[in-house]
């Protein structure tokens, strides 16, 4: 019994490691961090973040005003209403480029930023992330703007339109490149620390019949 069991626990633990470094891609990429300034004019209960590194930003609205966010061609995309509930619009490009980090994606042809919006609520309690490509570097080459890797360098200032109860808004943010903080190991080194631990405990079992 031994000898299965401590095959299955390695092999979870192998299975657990892949599906941490498979995560690990899928959560922006290190090289960058994309950091909000605020928001102009500033609003009272309006606040934002970018999550890792520079994937998604989270914008809560704990404000009495609706907030819309704007997409690309300046279409309605996000509308945050005072009680809690979050909308996206149907209609607005941004809704189906923003599925992919490189928005290489087939926006349907009934996406028109022109047509009325079509909403559809997406959250409640007043916050909601999406993935916005004006937040971080649409290639994945060097910016020109990096001379030295390993030095933090300015990239690019961002702005995201917003409408604050109608009134025209933005959410102001700033690109950085800041270096990759290298291969991930942990998951090898736990690997290998169980894969000793397990070899000890056969021998002993062995020595023990």
């Amino acid at each position: 019994m031994t000898r299965p069991f401590l095959l299955s626990l390695a092999l979870g633990l192998l299975i657990a490691a892949t599906a941490s470094i498979h995560a690990d891609a899928h959560q922006g990429n290190p090289n960058y961090r994309s950091e909000i300034r605020g928001i102009a004019p500033e609003v009272p209960g309006l606040r934002a973040e970018v999550l890792n590194y520079d994937s998604d930003i989270v914008l809560t609205n704990d404000s009495d005003r609706t907030i819309e966010v704007e997409g690309y061609e300046g279409e309605p995309y996000l509308r945050f209403a005072p009680d809690g509930t979050v909308e996206a619009n149907l209609n607005s490009p941004a809704y189906y480029l923003n599925t992919d980090r490189y928005g290489d994606v087939d926006v349907p042809a009934a996406a028109d930023a022109g047509a009325a919006p079509d909403w559809k609520v997406v959250a409640a309690g007043g916050e909601f992330s999406w993935h916005d490509h004006r937040s971080h570097y649409m290639s994945t080459s060097t910016p020109p703007q990096v001379t030295d890797e390993g030095r933090r360098t300015k990239i690019f200032d961002y702005e995201i339109p917003l409408r604050v109860d109608g009134r025209p808004a933005a959410l102001e943010g700033t690109l950085y490149w800041v270096g990759s903080p290298g291969f991930p190991l942990l998951p090898f080194v736990l690997l290998g620390l169980f894969a000793a631990g397990s070899l000890l405990l056969v021998v002993v079992v062995r020595r023990r019949r």
